[in-house]
């Protein structure tokens, strides 16, 4: 309730309407801290370590999505930030594709777990304590190609800042891909059983963040954790690519998906491509993805 009533009064106190908000990541970021132990047994770091040829499904999926925007259809040689990289196994995959990676993640616990990883595997990699809206100024830039791994977005209050900062990242000519939960499917009531797709969640942004205080975690319904509450913020897709567009990027591909790494919804199917609705995979889009340049595109 503190923050629905602050939202109504945010104009005329736009200061105590930004520390709201940084109340707000706060909490996130003590969520996501908590997070790690559980996310590093649930991902299953321990082989990932012991098998120089493992990559994270993650990202073997992006890699077949990525390839026709890079030069020779691979990152090998390319300079690679991660935002939003939390342990880093995805960043490390890249790393092991021959990628020269930086991840960058809010939560210090985070980023010290990718360095033990990275250091575990004998990876070179660098991962910077940062949000997204300071990136710019943390790492030592310019990049060939930004990337954001799925399930990032809606963690972001301010989705124009965060396309401004991957413009700001990347150098002239180089890549930007993100694959994320496609806005409709946030749409939907998750809850139902009976196969109905019912729309009971705001797809347009509202005047405050959506508030969770679930305690647990996607990789482990089982986890408690004691810092429960969350707060994730809505951008429905034309916000996305309006937000890259306004930023100077060009856009050069956009698709909508079938399939999403995780059980999103009762009663999905698990196949090779992920989980798809059981009753008809052709009812809504499950994810998306997008590539966009700094300035025209390169030939890959």
């Amino acid at each position: 309730m503190w923050l629905k009533e602050l939202s109504r009064r945010r104009k005329p106190f736009g200061y105590l309407w930004l520390v709201i908000i940084d109340e707000a990541l706060a909490a996130n970021r003590a969520n996501w801290d908590e997070r790690v132990p559980s996310h590093l047994r649930a991902y299953g770091v321990d082989a990932f370590v012991a098998d120089p040829a493992r990559l994270s499904a993650v990202v073997r999926d992006d890699l077949a999505l990525m390839a026709p925007h890079l030069p020779g259809g691979s990152p090998e040689g390319l300079s690679l930030l991660h935002l939003q990289c939390h342990v880093g196994l995805d960043t490390l995959s890249w790393a092991r594709l021959g990628a020269h990676v930086t991840g960058l993640d809010f939560s210090p616990a985070s980023t010290a777990a990718a360095r033990d990883i990275a250091r575990r595997a004998g990876l070179s990699a660098t991962f910077v304590d940062s949000d997204v809206d300071h990136a710019a100024d943390a790492c030592t830039g310019p990049f060939d190609v930004v990337y954001t791994g799925i399930g990032a977005i809606a963690w972001l209050p301010d989705i124009g800042s965060w396309a401004r900062a991957i413009e700001r990242l990347l150098r002239p000519g180089g890549l930007f891909y993100v694959r994320d939960v496609h806005p409709m499917l946030c749409a939907l009531d998750s809850e139902r059983t009976d196969g109905e797709l019912v729309v009971s969640r705001p797809y347009f942004p509202t005047t405050e963040p959506e508030r969770f205080d679930d305690g647990t975690t996607y990789a482990d319904d089982s986890v408690r954790l004691t810092n429960a509450t969350t707060f994730e913020w809505t951008h429905p897709l034309g916000e996305i690519v309006e937000s890259l567009l306004s930023a100077g990027l060009t856009l050069t591909s956009l698709r909508e998906h079938r399939s999403i790494p995780w059980c999103a919804m009762p009663g999905m199917t698990l196949t090779p491509e992920g989980f798809v609705l059981a009753q008809g995979v052709d009812r809504v889009p499950l994810t998306f993805s997008l590539t966009a340049t700094k300035g025209a595109p390169r030939r890959a």
